[in-house]
């Protein structure tokens, strides 16, 4: 019998492991680990009132915080009937789209860059190959400055608050931030560049069904009520306020996050997922990245979310450019936050973090204060797709030397970009019969 066995898988976000046992030609197990402990979101928030809810659900991670802060106020402005302004609504899709492009950047050249090109981190490919580092880093960085000039700072936001923003940034802060995107502009066809010019990963292919937030007109990662499903060629939509039926939590005995399921299949979040579900609202300088990468969709390689970023990655600078133009153009309003009157009622609300479909749901008592809170992650989401393609990677490369079979699933599991740490519950025992 052979195993492969990954315990502590580098470049991601948290802890995490793969298991895979083998008897001849036949897979007995395998496994994506998650050992991270718990976040006890939802107990932490319960008894608390609704301006404490979005500070708190930020910080259960340094690289999704503007999807937790803004999905927690959706959530909340939902149960309480609150509808913010437009500006508001346009001020959070930019903060939306510095988080996509500081997370996607980090993502693609400082975790899955390495697998390309053989190095065993960052710091190893920055040493030989400084350029492509500090590109990488200069579109973090891009990122980062949208979220601190709209949310106060680059981490955890402090500005976003229930009915608007705590202060509005200034002409002078949206003219920097101008200025910056025209290089990003740059930088990221320098990226797709360098995605363009690296080796393939053709390793597993598996028919995959695919969900994301649904859209008519646009690629907002921040607007939207219903979830699309793709499957089998076949679309259907879910509402948020229905969002169990696509969850479908269940425990995995080997792993502290559960796994869900649609009609008993595994299903994709992501930007892969988007690229799927949106192709037709993507613009033109999207568009020709697909073309540039030779992304054909709906895509049946997981590897492929590493390109479907970089595509993302184009089109939000394009997005997030023509936002603050528009901004600029019509001048901000000094509106305050619209006033919330708090009230017994349970609010849903979804968004699109980098890693795909977020959910936050919470029910409030008549003092506005928490009774219940349900907080699940794209990376829970996608636990069990994940394990799916581990098994089609083993299944399709036959008699592999494991040492490249352990590469290829680690890659597996770094494409799909998993914020481990997020995906987390609670703890329950192990099954150990």
């Amino acid at each position: 019998m052979g195993a492969i066995r990954v315990e502590h898988l580098a470049r991601i976000e948290g802890h995490g492991g793969i298991t895979v046992e083998l008897d001849g030609d036949a897979i007995r197990k395998v496994q994506f680990d998650i050992f991270e402990g718990a976040r006890l979101l939802e107990g932490l928030v319960r008894g608390r009132r609704y301006e404490d809810i979005s500070p708190i659900v930020s910080r259960v991670c340094a690289i999704c915080s503007v999807a937790h802060a803004l999905t927690s106020l959706r959530a909340t402005e939902a149960a309480f009937g609150v509808e913010v302004s437009p500006q508001t609504s346009l001020l959070r899709d930019l903060m939306f789209l510095g988080q996509s492009i500081e997370s996607h950047a980090l993502h693609l050249f400082c975790l899955a860059l390495p697998d390309y090109l053989d190095y065993p981190s960052v710091v190893a490919l920055a040493a030989e190959k400084p350029g492509a580092a500090a590109l990488g880093l200069r579109l973090k960085k891009l990122g980062n400055s949208i979220q601190e000039a709209i949310g106060g700072r680059a981490v955890h936001p402090v500005n976003a608050i229930p009915g608007g923003f705590g202060r509005l940034p200034t002409p002078e802060q949206l003219i920097t931030l101008r200025q910056a995107l025209r290089q990003g502009q740059t930088d990221g066809a320098a990226a797709l560049d360098l995605m363009a010019s690296l080796p393939p990963a053709d390793f597993c292919h598996a028919d995959t069904v695919f969900a994301a937030l649904h859209s008519d007109s646009d690629y907002s990662y921040y607007r939207g009520d219903q979830v699309v499903v793709l499957a089998h060629g076949q679309r259907e939509t879910v509402p948020a306020s229905a969002y169990q039926r696509l969850t479908n939590e269940r425990p995995a005995p080997h792993s502290h996050a559960k796994h869900s399921s649609y009609q008993g299949r595994p299903f994709m979040v992501g930007a892969l997922a988007r690229l799927a579900a949106r192709r037709e609202v993507l613009d033109s300088r999207a568009e020709d990245a697909l073309k540039r990468l030779n992304l054909r969709l709906p895509s049946n390689n997981p590897m492929d979310n590493n390109r479907a970023q970089a595509v993302e990655l184009v089109g939000d600078i394009e997005r997030a450019l023509a936002l603050l133009e528009r901004l600029l153009r019509e001048g901000l309003r000094d509106e305050r936050a619209v006033p919330v009157t708090p009230r017994a009622g349970t609010g849903t609300a979804v968004t699109e973090a980098p890693r795909g479909l977020l959910f936050h749901s919470y029910t409030y008592d008549d003092e506005g204060r928490i009774r219940s809170a349900d907080v699940i992650t794209p990376t829970a989401l996608n636990a069990a797709s994940i394990e799916e393609h581990f098994r089609c990677a083993v299944r399709q490369n036959a008699a592999p030397e494991q040492a490249l079979l352990a590469k290829k699933l680690e890659m597996i599991a770094r494409a799909y970009d998993p914020c481990v740490s997020c995906s987390v519950h609670l703890i329950r025992a192990r099954d150990e019969t």
